[in-house]
């Protein structure tokens, strides 16, 4: 499968064999069963349905709950979180199988992506890093933007310009993340770095996209 659903831990160390230390992230995947397939006939391309994060019939809308029943894959359990996803090539899934972080045996690298933590109404120097101006000898011009629209023609302030404003609370990737282990009895799996969001954030981890066309593009030249 391209990818599951996840929930992010917390951030911890470990230690390699040769006794260097690596801060990595722990990521919960899984178990994440298929709710629905989705086939090139009926939709028009193929993919599964994962669901992840099991929750009261009664915390969800009528229509997700029905949805979960009438495909079958989920009638007893309903979950929280639906995301679809590629099959690999050859890879035969159908409703009612649950994936696991197994799916990731043998991958080196993985993309993760998650909705980073909200900031609020932020300024300039702390969204963007400005310099801000003199704190002292007299300075009027602390935390402030500066100038903003030009001398000349247009004469008024072009869109992108940044500027103070809402910060965070956007969905980001981290690519290229290196597997540093693989806990099947925990469902989990250990990243080196950080990944975005908070603790206990949904996350969604697929096999590194870069690195399967850099693969591609060798086996490609070899032949």
């Amino acid at each position: 499968m391209e990818g599951l659903i996840g929930k992010k831990v917390g951030m911890t160390q470990v230690f390699t064999e040769d006794g260097k230390r690596l801060c990595v992230t722990v990521i919960e995947v899984g178990p994440c069963p298929v709710v629905q397939m989705k086939t090139l006939e009926k939709d028009g391309y193929v993919a599964a349905q994962l669901g992840f994060g099991e929750q009261k019939p009664h915390r969800l809308t009528k229509a997700v709950v029905g949805h979960q029943e009438k495909t079958g894959g989920l009638k007893d359990k309903k979950v929280r979180i639906l995301k679809e996803f590629a099959p690999d090539a050859g890879e035969e899934v159908k409703v009612g199988d649950v994936l696991t972080v197994s799916n990731f045996d043998g991958v080196k690298y993985v993309d993760v992506t998650g909705v980073t933590k909200g900031r609020g109404f932020a300024g300039v120097l702390r969204r963007y890093g400005f310099a801000g101006g003199n704190m002292t000898h007299g300075g009027h011009s602390k935390r402030r933007t500066g100038g903003l629209a030009a001398r000349d023609l247009p004469g008024w302030i072009e869109k992108g310009k940044k500027m103070p404003g809402h910060m965070g609370n956007v969905n980001r990737t981290a690519v290229n993340l290196e597997v540093v282990q693989i806990r099947p009895e925990d469902n989990a799996i250990l990243v080196k770095g950080s990944i975005p969001g908070a603790r206990n954030g949904t996350v969604i981890v697929r096999k590194s996209l870069k690195n399967a066309v850099i693969a591609f593009k060798a086996k490609k030249g070899a032949k």
